[in-house]
């Protein structure tokens, strides 16, 4: 694997914060979405989106603000994108002001994100994706690694069969009181096809490492949480098995420190090779990675570059 490209989807930055940011593909070409302003939190703080136009990124253009049931300004958090097979682009994100008090929005575009459908609330206690990409399942129905911070951290799997106007919680994953077996502090679960029916999700946890969960039914039932051994701090990461067969983690190495981001792959999805340093700077922040393999079999990753601009990197996998 090797680094092909690397700049920024933002060419100016008129904004203090930046962070969070999620990439897909659509038949116009790469589009990638972010939210920013004044400090993650502020009301101020929007969905940004940009398009890329004959291997250039266009200007950011402020898509989407938050607002109460009042009218009065809320933050929006963690855009996800998705285009459907058989569909429009998918425009998820959250608004509120704290993750344990916020809600699911969801807007649609048919021209690749030059034109927006008006955002619709989700149903109560659903929050689409959190963090990572849906999984789409043969039958065009979305599987969403999900989560709930209310009463404490809580992975959930969510499931939409028609491109998100109706939801249903399949499962949640853990229970966030770590004095109990089985106790988890995890959330943003992301969602890595194994074949077969066979899916795993992994999540961000508070304890040191990534934490487990597997269906062996197409995402209908779970098994309980467990520990993995791939030590992380209490930070995003993004994983997906690519076009040859093997899995792509992008995540911080160490149990502490968002300073270093890295590239790992694995023949089997469990046992992971570092191949790739992507940011290394003591005391900096390279965070929030997203995926997405192209149809060239190219490997498009965006993160948080410094929580100031939003980079991306176009890796070549190998053979």
């Amino acid at each position: 694997m090797r680094i092909l490209d690397r700049g920024f989807v933002d060419r100016r930055s008129p904004w203090r914060d930046a962070h969070a940011a999620t990439i897909a593909e659509t038949p116009e070409g790469l589009v990638a979405a972010w939210f920013a302003g004044s400090k993650e939190g502020n009301p101020d703080v929007a969905i940004w989106f940009a398009r890329q136009e004959d291997g250039r990124w266009s200007e950011p253009v402020r898509l989407f603000e938050g607002r109460d049931g009042g009218g009065a300004p809320q933050p929006c958090w963690n855009p996800v994108l998705h285009r459907l097979r058989a569909g429009p682009l998918l425009l998820f994100y959250k608004v509120g002001p704290r993750p344990r008090r916020w809600w699911g929005m969801v807007a649609s575009s048919e021209d690749g994100g030059a034109h927006w459908s008006r955002p619709r609330r989700l149903p109560d206690g659903i929050f689409g994706p959190v963090k990572n990409a849906p999984l789409e399942l043969p039958s065009g129905a979305l599987l969403c690694g999900s989560s709930s911070e209310l009463f404490g951290w809580r992975c959930q799997i969510e499931r939409t069969d028609d491109s998100g106007w109706s939801w249903r919680r399949v499962a949640v994953l853990n229970h966030p009181f770590t004095r109990l077996p089985g106790g988890f502090k995890a959330n943003q679960a992301t969602l890595v096809d194994h074949g077969g029916g066979r899916i795993r999700a992994l999540c961000r946890t508070k304890q040191g490492f990534v934490a487990e969960s597997w269906s062996e039914d197409g995402g209908e039932h779970w098994s309980a949480m467990r520990a993995t051994d791939i030590p992380h701090p209490n930070a995003a990461f993004d994983a997906r098995r690519l076009a040859c067969g093997r899995f792509l983690l992008v995540h911080h190495p160490n149990a502490r420190g968002r300073d270093r981001l890295v590239a790992s792959l694995s023949e089997d999805g469990r046992l992971w090779r570092t191949v790739l340093e992507l940011e290394s700077e003591p005391g900096q922040e390279f965070s929030y990675p997203s995926l997405h393999q192209d149809g060239t079999g190219l490997v498009h990753l965006v993160y948080s570059w410094k929580r100031r601009r939003i980079a991306h990197l176009v890796l070549e996998p190998g053979g």
